[in-house]
């Protein structure tokens, strides 16, 4: 008598029929991250029909809680802000992390409503989008072993993780456009009490430092209203005193759009007379006249390997903390000189 054996379906057979590659199949069955959730399933759905029994995973992965200053959210920035959370929301996707979100405002955001918060979501993990913490939240974090993972911010103790921009020498090459173009007195417009805009501060100074005849002057701005029409009140004044200063280097493109309005009210010619560059890459950097010099800071980007972060503390909550710095990279615009190119003669 003949013994009919079961055979088990290769995994070239499931790739096929669901229209990945082997390397995505494989990656699935072993259950491994970095697959969106739609693609899992589907391929996982296909497995089974073709008998393959998947593996159940080792143990659930744990849950996060992300919480954002309500100010920022509902403020200019909110855009700057949206970008990260549909990073968090996609990278835990990718990891079948339970994920949830919530507005705080930073004043509010004390030991007790935070317990509440991660107690209703069944969070593990604490992700502070946009706040540094306090003395007192920072002493909760650490006697509760707490994992958190700073998004868009820095720990000047290192005692976090946190994702963050590179903020310094994001702001050291913005700095270095209006110098390469020839300009020796710039304004700096910003203010926060936020550790990564004291960075951008300290990036900015040192490529000032760097060049003989260069100097700089802080404008300091309140962001008690609009930020543009600050930006706009306070580069008018400066320009009414001629003071001879040629460019302004923003800490984000809402306030640089602001003083690109006041230099052309004020009769100048950009980027002939007066050069401006922002930071952050917003959608406003393209409708303004001409087109924003601005710094591209992927948000999205943050915000998936923030729960690459946080998935590593889960594993290891004695690991070294670490902090990871995205490039900052330079866009064009128009509002900053392109620098000319070399002609065949320049190396002899």
């Amino acid at each position: 008598m003949n013994e009919i054996k079961s055979k088990r379906p290769r995994q070239a057979d499931i790739a096929a029929t669901a229209g990945v590659s082997v390397a995505t199949v494989s990656r699935v069955l072993a259950n491994e991250p970095g697959i969106s959730g739609s693609v899992r399933e589907h391929i996982l759905r296909v497995a089974a029909e073709h008998g393959y029994q998947a593996k159940a995973t080792s143990e659930a992965v744990l849950g996060g809680l992300a919480l954002i200053a309500s100010d920022g959210m509902t403020g200019g920035l909110s855009v700057f802000y949206e970008a990260i959370v549909d990073g968090l929301r996609t990278g835990a996707l990718e990891r079948a992390m339970p994920f949830e979100v919530r507005l705080v405002r930073e004043d509010r955001a004390t030991p007790d409503v935070i317990r509440d918060y991660m107690t209703t979501a069944k969070a593990e993990g604490l992700f502070l989008v946009g706040i540094d913490p306090n003395p007192a939240l920072r002493q909760w974090i650490e006697a509760e072993r707490i994992p958190v993972v700073l998004v868009n911010g820095t720990d000047p103790q290192l005692r976090l993780d946190g994702v963050s921009p590179a903020n310094f020498f994001g702001a050291f090459q913005a700095a270095d456009r209006l110098l390469a173009a020839g300009h020796r007195r710039i304004l700096h417009f910003t203010g926060s009490h936020r550790h990564t805009i004291r960075e951008r501060v300290r990036g900015f100074d040192a490529a000032i430092d760097a060049v003989e005849g260069a100097e700089s002057r802080i404008v300091s701005m309140s962001f008690n209203g609009s930020a543009s029409r600050e930006a706009h009140e306070l580069a008018a004044a400066i320009l009414a005193q001629n003071a001879g200063f040629t460019a302004a280097f923003c800490m984000n493109d809402f306030v640089a759009v602001g003083v690109l309005e006041a230099v052309t009210e004020a009769g100048l010619r950009v980027p002939e007379d007066f050069a401006i560059v922002g930071f952050d890459d917003l959608p406003c950097a393209l409708m303004t006249d001409p087109p924003l010099s601005t710094m591209r800071v992927d948000r999205a980007a943050l915000g998936r390997e923030a729960i690459g972060l946080m998935l590593a503390r889960f594993r290891d909550r004695a690991a070294p903390v670490r902090h990871v710095c995205h490039a900052v990279v330079p866009v064009a615009g128009g509002t900053v000189p392109m620098p000319k190119p070399m002609s065949d003669t320049d190396d002899l």
